[in-house]
């Protein structure tokens, strides 16, 4: 059975390149483009993984976590952050707010899905 993946990130260009990447790897995958949404969509797709922009208008990756992980039903599932800031203080902010997995972009395709890999 397929492992199913939320994908949350408001650039077109990179949820097209997530989604499509994942489910060249057998992924079944739910794009978001709104974080506003992630956490209903989450809730009817029960995801496997999320996968996660973290600077995104309206709602912010790190706050998305935090109700991730403070909803009962949602806070097992694995939180793979996906983001532009790359400091060590960035990282530890992260997982802090529960993020299981860390990539910064630009990020490379193997390590892309070698985290996937590990998370699921």
């Amino acid at each position: 059975m397929a492992k199913r993946v939320l994908v949350v990130e408001d650039n077109e260009l990179n949820l097209k390149l997530f989604s499509d990447l994942l489910r060249a790897h057998g992924f079944l995958v739910e794009p978001v483009r709104d974080g506003r949404e992630a956490v209903e969509r989450a809730r009817a797709f029960a995801p496997d993984l999320v996968v996660m922009d973290i600077q995104m208008p309206h709602v912010t990756g790190y706050e998305l976590i935090l109700q991730l992980k403070a909803d009962a039903a949602l806070r097992h599932i694995p939180v793979m952050a996906v983001t532009a800031y790359a400091g060590r203080e960035d990282e530890e902010r992260l997982r802090a707010a529960g993020a299981d997995a860390y990539v910064s972009k630009p990020i490379t395709l193997a390590r892309f899905m070698a985290a996937v890999t590990e998370l699921t």
